[in-house]
């Protein structure tokens, strides 16, 4: 790099604005802000907020949604020194207050839309307008560095196994060493557009926004509404003329499913949860390049890559990107030998500093490296089982521990278990990652009521949905009268029943050729025998990658086209 300005990701980005200062740099709802217009009002939020005591090691929570000013607030909280908390404003309310307390942030920084999603009791909200007023008054020009050199860029919760989130800690050093492994392979070139689809609340946003922005390319941010529909997101695809796209394996099935023909230029990176051959195999004729990508929260977004090829069997996740080491250790410590699983254990630039406030979790977590000739480096234990295969590159095997991917989340079903468990009709509960169908994981919850409590579904869901966010609200409910046990006395996950996918007790049949169409549409993406017109789609087993299914399938039938929104409105 440049010296020293160009080891923050602030620095890297000031110094693409001073190359390339007329040159679009973010762009969302048909508005464009060039790289001296965002270099601009970054550098007015950064004097702004130092004004207000922020500098280094304050967390600033930023809870916005997808516009122009979400980049600049951004890279303002880090111009000024300080970290920034990303808050999903879809997120509930409880769990938005829970990690602003856990953080200790002073400021919240928000938006018109999202301010309310944010309790008043918390820290001091700023609310950016599309002109950012609050920081009219401030100089654009660059702030002095602070006095101490800020080490930490964000830090990000992740799931807990024990009930409550884990805010990872993320330096600056591992994000800059990261992007400038990325801008290598898969790249990223100045000419670029990626089309940016994550929330901001999973790491993987941090190569969305700050890849492009640090490579003078475009970076296009789709709204919610449009990277949760695959027909909308088709659209932007086309529309922005993107060159680029990361998205979860999940969010690509749903591009494929509504239809989407492929872009011949563009470079897929898929990741956040294994790549299945067949989803592979749809890709690659549609996509210039296909890119599997794998990494956890705590060693900074990606650590492995591989460019995806056609073949048989599994899609590997590839050899470690620069700077970062990845060991395969068995049961012992010692290394595995090549094709044995074990545990992969990842070293090197990327890994975070640890666990917000969480010195024990951290120290267990996050051990010396021995490999390391550094005193102070440390390896990252991932708990997920891998080997290496012949041609060195290495394949994931699955977890260790009860830890799932969702949808590219990550779900600790003790977390849902927890909370579940706050819900005065429950005695006990087991949630479970099942996958009955293929390529169709879902969350079953598994209840013992309290004594004569009735537990129906759809209200559990509503209750919970104020608890946690939408993806960690399982889409099965089993009620039971006792947990199967195994010969411990533990509950026997294994035993647990596939949940039965039984009709409502009061079914009301189609009553015209519509209806008849639409059920029978609901009954094949569902996997269900017969559905009612009065059923719920969430009740049956429902999400919103399977209403994208209804959707397509909708249109086709009835030569109509709906907004994935609709079904989930309605």
């Amino acid at each position: 790099g440049a010296g020293r300005a160009a080891r923050s990701v602030h620095g890297a980005f000031a110094a693409q604005a001073a190359r390339t200062p007329d040159a679009p740099a973010v762009a969302a709802g048909g508005r464009t802000l060039t790289y001296a217009e965002l270099e601009r009002a970054s550098n007015r939020l950064a004097r702004y907020l130092r004004g207000r005591g922020v500098g280094p090691e304050t967390p600033v929570g930023v809870c916005m949604e997808r516009s122009p000013e979400l980049a600049a607030a951004l890279l303002g909280v880090l111009k000024a020194g300080a970290l920034y908390l990303p808050l999903d404003p879809a997120y509930p309310a409880e769990r938005l207050a829970w990690m602003l307390a856990d953080s200790g942030a002073p400021l919240l920084l928000t938006d018109a839309a999202s301010a309310d999603r944010v309790p008043a009791s918390g820290p001091a909200r700023v609310v950016l307008d599309a002109e950012l007023s609050a920081a009219a008054g401030e100089s654009a020009d660059p702030p002095a560095p602070p006095a101490v050199e800020p080490d930490a860029a964000y830090v990000i919760y992740t799931s807990g196994s024990t009930g409550t989130p884990k805010g990872v800690v993320v330096p600056h050093r591992a994000l800059v060493e990261f992007l400038d492994s990325m801008r290598a392979r898969p790249g990223l070139h100045a000419g670029d557009t990626l089309l940016a689809v994550t929330t901001l609340s999973f790491d993987i946003a941090g190569l969305e926004l700050f890849g492009p922005l640090t490579s003078g390319a475009r970076v296009v941010l789709a709204d919610r509404d449009t990277a949760s529909d695959g027909a909308l997101l088709a659209d932007a695809l086309a529309a922005s003329g993107a060159t680029v796209m990361q998205a979860t394996p999940a969010t690509w099935r749903m591009l494929l499913d509504a239809g989407w023909a492929g872009a011949p230029r563009l470079r897929a990176l898929c990741g956040g949860e294994a790549l299945p051959r067949e989803l592979a195999d749809r890709l690659l004729p549609r996509v210039g390049e296909l890119w599997n990508l794998y990494g956890p929260t705590e060693t900074t977004v990606w650590s492995t890559v591989q460019r995806v090829e056609p073949g048989e069997g599994p899609v590997p996740i590839g050899l470690p990107i620069a700077r970062t080491t990845a060991h395969v250790l068995d049961a012992w410590g010692g290394q595995a030998a090549p094709g044995v699983p074990g545990e992969l254990w990842i070293g090197g630039e990327g890994v975070a500093r640890g666990y917000h406030g969480r010195p024990e979790l951290t120290a267990e977590r996050f051990v010396p490296d021995p490999f390391s000739a550094d005193p102070g480096a440390r390896l990252y234990r991932t708990g997920d089982r891998v080997r290496v295969r012949a041609d060195g590159a290495l394949e994931f095997l699955g977890r260790l521990d009860a830890q799932v991917k969702l949808r590219g989340h990550r779900v600790e079903p003790g977390e849902v278990e927890a909370a579940l468990a706050r819900h005065p009709g429950v005695r006990e509960a087991a949630v479970v990652a099942r996958d009955d169908a293929p390529g169709e994981k879902r969350l079953v919850a598994y209840l013992v009521p309290a004594e004569g409590a009735e537990l129906p579904a759809g209200e559990l869901r509503a209750w919970l949905g104020e608890r946690l966010p939408a993806y960690m609200v399982p889409s099965a409910w089993v009620v039971m009268e006792r947990f199967p046990l195994t010969p411990s006395g533990k509950t026997d996950r294994r035993a647990l029943p596939a949940p039965d996918a039984a009709a409502p007790a009061v079914y009301a049949p189609p009553r015209d050729a519509t209806e008849a169409l639409l059920c029978s549409v609901w009954a094949e993406v569902l996997g269900v025998e017969r559905v009612g017109v009065h059923d719920d789609f969430f009740d049956l087993g429902g999400h919103s990658l399977l209403a994208t299914r209804v959707v397509s399938r909708a249109a086709a039938v009835l030569d109509a086209s709906l907004p994935v929104r609709a079904v989930l409105d309605a």
